[in-house]
C-alpha cells in the first residue's frame, strides 16, 4: 500500500469547528449580518393543479405601494428558467400546470407587510382535467405534454431476449414501484439577489451548482457572464435538493431585486419547502427474468416508468441513469431495457442522492429475491452465482478489464455479518414466535449495488471541469466550484492538495465558492466532486510542482531532470533542499503571484454514442453490499434496522472517517425511504405532508449499530485511485431492508414505502396466494 503523509488519514472536517461555534454563515446570517436592510421575497402560487389562469386579482384595500409584484408580463427576459430544457416558467402565464406553481411575485421590506401582500392576492383559474397518476398519463387521460405525455424516453439493446427467454427454465414476472422521497436537508431552501451599481447582479445562498445558478439569472435577466456573480454560503445539507431548484428561486430573487434595485432574500419555512421543491421521482418498473434451474439468467426484459411531475427539470438525465443500472451487478446475456418518463400534473420531480438508480437498483433486487423463492434458492446465491466479473460486457456495451468488485463485497458482507446462520435460524425463530404469539421477530436481508461515478456518457470528458491554485501568505489557495454540503469536500479536496504538494493541511485552504474567484469546476452532483474535481486539483498541483521545481534549479543552475521532490522539500544535483513553501515564497518576490489553473484531460480510452445510447456509461464504478438485520414489532407493525453490514469497494478512501459517514448515511437514508418516508399527492394535487411531523425521517435513535468495511482497489481516473461514493450507499438499503421484512415475516413486498399500516395489509393477504398470477408463468403456458 502506498505510503501517504495525508490521503487515507481520518483529519477531522476542516469545517467543522466554525459550524460547531456558530461561527459559520449561512444565507440567513449574512443578509441579517451584511444586509439588514434587504427586502423579502414571497410567492403567489396556484391551488389548482392544471387549468388556464383567468386573472390575478389585487385587492383594492391593500396599499400595494408598499411593495413590488412581478407578473409574467413583467419579466425583464424570457419566462423560463435555464435548466436542461428551456421550459421551465419563471412564473405562469397563461395555463397553471401543478399546485404551488408560481403565479406572481412580491418584495416587501418586511415579512409583516409580505405576508398581508400575499394574502390580498386571488387567483382566478378555470379548472381543466388534470393528469395526477403514472396511469392517467400512459392512457392519454388528457395530452399535457407533446403528443403522448412522454417526456422523456430511452432504450437499451443487450441482444436478443427472445432467444434468451428461449433458453429459460423459468420465466418470472414482477412489477416494482418507489414512492416520493423528500431531501430533508437541515437548512431549506433559499437565495438571495443583490443589485450593486455597476448593473451587476450577485446572488448569495444555498445551492450545490454554483454555474448552474449564473447561467440561468444570466438567461433570466439578459446580462452578460461579468454582469452575474454567485457567492456560495454555507450549505445546511443538499442530497440532490439544491442542484436545480436554486436555479429557481435564484432567478425569482434576482427578477424581484432587479425591480426594486434593492438586495431581496427569499427563504423558504420547512412547509413550503416541502410543498413547493422536487423529490425523488416516484417508478413503477416491470421485470421479466429468464432463468435456468440453476439459477443462471438468460435474459432481462425491463420497463421502466418514471413521473417527471409537471415540467422536465432532471428528468432527463436521471432517467438515463437509471435506464443504465436496470440490470443491477448482474451479468445477463441478453437484455432490453426501456425507460419512460411521463408528465403529469403534480410538483416537478428532480434530483434525490442516487439520481434514478436506487428506483432501478430497488426493482432489480427484489426480483432477484422473487426468483431465488420461486427456484428454492438462498437469495445470496442467486446473487453470487449471476455478478457481473472482470472482462463480461453491460446490456450497454461497456466491458470493464478489472475493478469489477461486485461479487467480492457481496461475499464479504455475507461473511462478516452470519447472514446464512441468521437467514435460516431467523426463519425458524419466525415460525417458531407465530406459533407463541411472541411480539418480536427479527429477518436478515442482503443486498448489492453499484454505481457509476460522474456524468453519463461523454459529460465529463466535454464540460471541461477546471480548477486554480494559488499561493497566498504561505497558503495554498484551492479554488473550485465544489460545494461542502455535509459531505466532506472542504477536508477531502484539501487532502488531496496537501498530499500532492507536500505540505501539511493547515498550509491549504479552500474557500467557499465565487464565481468571481472560481473557474467552473462543474456541479457539486453525480459523485463526481472528489473523483473529477479531485483529479483536475490534483493536476493543478502537480503542475505547482513542477513549475516550482524548475524555479529552484535555476536558481541553482542544474537540470531540473536532476532535482527531485519528496514530502514538500525539493533537492537540486548539488544536494541543496529548499521547502516547497521557501520556493513558493521565493517564486511569489520575484514574480509577483503563484498560480496554475488546469483542465480535466481524458488520457484513456471512453467511447459512448449518445444516439444509440451504449458505450463506456462511466468512467468508473463504485460496488457495495448491505447485510441488514431488522426487529419487526407484530403488535404496531414498526420495523427498524438493529444491525447493518456494510461493504463498499470505494477505490481509496481519502477520509476514511468522511467515507464510512457517507457510507452510513446513505444506507440510512434508504432504510428511511424504505419503511417511514411517506409522501403522497392526494386528489387536489397536493402534497400529503406539511411539516416534519408529518414527514418522519430515521434519527440517530433509529439508526442500526454499523460494521462498515471499505475495500480498495484504485481507479485509474480518480487522485490516488478514488472513485465517487456519495450515492452509492443510496442504493442498498431499501432492498435490504424488505429483504430482511420477508425473511422476519414471510411478507414479499414488491413496493416501497412499506409503512406499517401497509405491512399490516400484507400479512393479511399473506395466507392467499403469495404472489399474482400474472406475475411469473412457467415456461410452456403453466402458472403459479
Amino acid at each position: 500500500m502506498a505510503d501517504f503523509k495525508v490521503v487515507g488519514k481520518p483529519i477531522p472536517r476542516l469545517d467543522g469547528p466554525p459550524k460547531v461555534t456558530g461561527q459559520a454563515r449561512f444565507l440567513a446570517d449574512r443578509m441579517r449580518l451584511d444586509l439588514p436592510g434587504a427586502w423579502v421575497g414571497g410567492t403567489v402560487r396556484s391551488d389548482v393543479p392544471y387549468g388556464r389562469l383567468k386573472e390575478i386579482r389585487f385587492d383594492e384595500a391593500f396599499d400595494w405601494s408598499r411593495v413590488a409584484v412581478v407578473t409574467a408580463k413583467d419579466l425583464p427576459g424570457p419566462n423560463f428558467v435555464h435548466i436542461v430544457r428551456d421550459e421551465y416558467p419563471i412564473l405562469a402565464e397563461e395555463t397553471v400546470n401543478y399546485v404551488t406553481q408560481a403565479v406572481a411575485l412580491i418584495a416587501a421590506p418586511d415579512a409583516e407587510t409580505l405576508a398581508a401582500a400575499l394574502a390580498a392576492v386571488t387567483l382566478e383559474i378555470e379548472p381543466m382535467t388534470p393528469v395526477m397518476t403514472i396511469d392517467e398519463s400512459l392512457t392519454k387521460k388528457s395530452i399535457i405534454w407533446g403528443e403522448d405525455n412522454v417526456v422523456d424516453s430511452y432504450r437499451v439493446d443487450g441482444g436478443d431476449v427472445a432467444r434468451g427467454f428461449e433458453e429459460a427454465d423459468l420465466i418470472v414476472e414482477g412489477t416494482y414501484s418507489t414512492g416520493l422521497q423528500e431531501q430533508i436537508y437541515l437548512e431549506p431552501q433559499g437565495m438571495g439577489a443583490i443589485p450593486h451599481d455597476d448593473g451587476t447582479m450577485e446572488i448569495t445562498g444555498s445551492i450545490q451548482c454554483p454555474y448552474y445558478v449564473h447561467n440561468a439569472v444570466k438567461t433570466a435577466l439578459g446580462l452578460d457572464d461579468a454582469r452575474v456573480r454567485v457567492v456560495q454560503t454555507e450549505v445546511g445539507g443538499g442530497f440532490g435538493g439544491k442542484e436545480d431548484y436554486p436555479s429557481i428561486l435564484g432567478v425569482r430573487a434576482a427578477v424581484l431585486a432587479n425591480k426594486i434595485k434593492k438586495p431581496v432574500v427569499m427563504i423558504y419555512d420547512r412547509t413550503e419547502d416541502l410543498h413547493a421543491t422536487p423529490k425523488r421521482h416516484p417508478a413503477r418498473i416491470h421485470h421479466k427474468t429468464g432463468v435456468k434451474r440453476d439459477g443462471t439468467i438468460t435474459a432481462m426484459e425491463i420497463d421502466i416508468v418514471m413521473d417527471a411531475g409537471a415540467y422536465t427539470t432532471l428528468t432527463m438525465v436521471i432517467l438515463q441513469r437509471s435506464v443504465l443500472h436496470a440490470t443491477g451487478c448482474y451479468y445477463t446475456p441478453t437484455a432490453q431495457v426501456r425507460g419512460r418518463a411521463v408528465a403529469t400534473n403534480t410538483p416537478p420531480t428532480g434530483a434525490f442522492r442516487g439520481f434514478g438508480a436506487p428506483q432501478s437498483i430497488f426493482a432489480v433486487e427484489r426480483q432477484m429475491d422473487k426468483i431465488a423463492d420461486l427456484l428454492g434458492m438462498d437469495p445470496l446465491d442467486l446473487r453470487l452465482k449471476n455478478t457481473i466479473k472482470n472482462g463480461m460486457r453491460f446490456p450497454y456495451k461497456q466491458v470493464l478489464e478489472s475493478g469489477v468488485c461486485a461479487h467480492d463485497v457481496l461475499a464479504r458482507a455475507a461473511e462478516l455479518s452470519g447472514y446464512r446462520e441468521k437467514r435460516a435460524r431467523y426463519a425458524r425463530e419466525a415460525a417458531e414466535a407465530e406459533a407463541r404469539g411472541d411480539r418480536y421477530r427479527r429477518g436478515i436481508g442482503i443486498s448489492v449495488a453499484l454505481h457509476g461515478g460522474g456524468f453519463t456518457g461523454a459529460a465529463e470528458d466535454t464540460m471541461g471541469t477546471t480548477t486554480r491554485v494559488a499561493y497566498r501568505d504561505g497558503v495554498f489557495v484551492l479554488y473550485t466550484t465544489s460545494v461542502d454540503m455535509g459531505q466532506g469536500a472542504a477536508t477531502v479536496l484539501p487532502q488531496i492538495a496537501a498530499e500532492v504538494l507536500g505540505v501539511p493541511i493547515d498550509n491549504v485552504r479552500h474557500p467557499l465558492p465565487d464565481t468571481y474567484e472560481c473557474p467552473n469546476s462543474g456541479p457539486t452532483v453525480a459523485s463526481r466532486s472528489t473523483m473529477f474535481i479531485g483529479r483536475v486539483l490534483a493536476q493543478t498541483c502537480r503542475e505547482i510542482v513542477r513549475r516550482l521545481r524548475d524555479f529552484v534549479a535555476e536558481l541553482d543552475d542544474t537540470d531540473p531532470a536532476e532535482t527531485t521532490f519528496e514530502d514538500g522539500v525539493f533537492t537540486v544535483a548539488s544536494g541543496k533542499k529548499t521547502s516547497i513553501l521557501e520556493a513558493a515564497d521565493e517564486y511569489v518576490k520575484k514574480f509577483g503571484a503563484l498560480e496554475e489553473t488546469q483542465k480535466f484531460e481524458n488520457r484513456g480510452k471512453s467511447a459512448w454514442d449518445p444516439e444509440k445510447f451504449e458505450g463506456d456509461a462511466y468512467k468508473g464504478y463504485g460496488w457495495i453490499a448491505v447485510s441488514l438485520e431488522v426487529e419487526v414489532d407484530m403488535d404496531t407493525y414498526e420495523a427498524n434496522p438493529v444491525h447493518a453490514t456494510v461493504v463498499a469497494e470505494v477505490g481509496r478512501a481519502i477520509n476514511p472517517v468522511l467515507a464510512s459517514g457517507q457510507l452510513e448515511g446513505g444506507v440510512l437514508q434508504g432504510c428511511g425511504w424504505s419503511h417511514i418516508e411517506s409522501v403522497e399527492v392526494d386528489d387536489k394535487g397536493r402534497y400529503t405532508a406539511s411539516h416534519m411531523s408529518e414527514y418522519l425521517v430515521p434519527t440517530f435513535l433509529d439508526a442500526p449499530k454499523w460494521n462498515v468495511e471499505m475495500l480498495e482497489v484504485p481507479c485509474e481516473v480518480g487522485p490516488f485511485g478514488a472513485k465517487g461514493i456519495g450515492e452509492l450507499p443510496a442504493n442498498g438499503g431499501a432492498p435490504a431492508f424488505l429483504s430482511a421484512v420477508q425473511n422476519a415475516t414471510g411478507v414479499f413486498a414488491p413496493y416501497i414505502p412499506l409503512t406499517g399500516e401497509k405491512l399490516w395489509m400484507e400479512l393479511e393477504k399473506l395466507h392467499g396466494e403469495k404472489y399474482a398470477t400474472e406475475d411469473e408463468t412457467q415456461k410452456g403456458g403453466a402458472s403459479r
